[in-house]
């Protein structure tokens, strides 16, 4: 299927055609995968790739139904790969029924053309991640008992004694494949600059974001901390959904700027919330947690040096963060002040007019004035 309107054949394999093509090449390997099903000698190597792997039924004392627990294992590297396939495709999609129509109503130049296709493929992603990660939540009243980030860990849910009630959300298929479609996505954010076409000054700048999604969402998913990476992203998700909104409305109508001014004070929130809550959970949960010790066959990791380090890299990313707004306050601050500044000296009052500005008033008034005499005309009409 076409994603692209191919104007001009460029050589096969190049640079071009593998970026105006890319959406077809990766559709072709995501459909030989789904192909693999249909034949037993493939199927169970195409079915690690597609379904949720490492799950155990398990049965409890006080209920009779059984359920579904589940691990990570090297086997979710592949299943990551479908997705990040999966991935691929919605934001060719995304990007050519959606946002290539409205650009080429709004008219944009070069730069804001590229921030609007980022604005408006993150935007999607957010939405899409806060509603998922809400309805995951509700089920669990983490407002009335916040020590459910820490209560039972190791998170991993195989060891019967550690398991909880069968109600807990955080015990489904839901949180792994949540995960998994985090942890695909911002992968397949990586070759989507070069597929894209991301000008170079913008690189780095992604590069920076897309590489701690990832060093913190799969760092959570490793070390079983599901419950406190979730309780985290969806605030977080919330506050960059609002500022990618907002930017998309900013370019569509450049007086709509009200949404930054909600997205500043909701960000500022979202940082104090994050540190509370890290710290809360590093500093004062797990230490005092039953399960102390390293142990990777548990999925343990309640010990001192991997909590500090947690701590510190959320601290930091979390300064950084407030460093990156503090600098984009002030950048647009002093913008706002210098325009302001020569609105004043546009609409300021004028000094006194010379005196060849008030002949030219006089003479198109019919009056010319020069030495305090009145002009041949006022002589000629005095005379008669």
């Amino acid at each position: 299927m076409g994603f692209r309107k191919k104007n001009k054949s460029p050589p096969v394999l190049s640079h071009e055609f593998v970026i105006q093509n890319h959406a077809d090449m990766v559709s072709c390997v995501a459909m030989i995968i789904l192909l693999g099903l249909m034949f037993e000698v493939t199927a169970k190597f195409a079915i690690m790739f597609i379904t949720i792997q490492y799950n155990v039924t398990q049965s409890l004392d006080e209920r009779a139904e059984q359920v579904n627990l589940y691990q990570y294992g090297p086997k979710d590297i592949a299943t990551v790969f479908f997705y990040l396939l999966i991935a691929v495709i919605l934001h060719a999609l995304i990007q050519e029924y959606i946002l290539d129509k409205m650009n080429r109503r709004l008219h944009l130049s070069k730069t804001k053309h590229s921030k609007f296709n980022e604005s408006g493929q993150l935007a999607a992603f957010y939405l899409l991640s806060f509603i998922w990660g809400c309805s995951i939540l509700t089920a669990e009243e983490f407002a009335t008992n916040p020590t459910f980030l820490w209560e039972g860990y190791p998170h991993t849910h195989m060891v019967p004694d550690l398991c909880l009630p069968v109600t807990c959300p955080l015990c489904s298929f839901q949180v792994k494949f949540f995960y998994i479609c985090q942890i695909a996505y911002w992968l397949h954010a990586l070759p989507e600059l070069y597929f894209q076409k991301v000008r170079k000054e913008d690189i780095p700048r992604q590069l920076y974001y897309i590489c701690l999604y990832v060093f913190h969402i799969t760092g959570a998913y490793i070390l079983n901390l599901h419950r406190l990476g979730l309780v985290l992203l969806v605030p977080h998700y919330l506050v960059e959904l609002l500022f990618h909104a907002s930017r998309l409305f900013y370019f569509s109508d450049e007086n709509k700027q009200k949404g930054f001014t909600l997205w500043a004070l909701l960000f500022v929130i979202a940082r104090l919330l994050t540190l509370t809550l890290s710290v809360l959970t590093f500093g004062f949960g797990l230490p005092r947690a039953e399960n102390q010790g390293f142990s990777l066959a548990k999925g343990n990791f309640n010990v001192l040096t991997i909590r500090m380090t947690c701590l510190a890299a959320i601290c930091l990313t979390q300064a950084w963060m407030m460093w990156k707004f503090i600098n984009f306050q002030l950048k647009k601050w002093r913008e706002h002040s210098q325009s302001q500044a020569s609105k004043k000296k546009a609409f300021s009052p004028k000094s006194k007019p010379h005196k060849k500005d008030l002949a030219r008033v006089g003479s198109a008034n019919g009056v010319v004035k020069s030495d305090d005499k009145a002009s041949p005309r006022a002589r000629k009409a005095k005379a008669s």
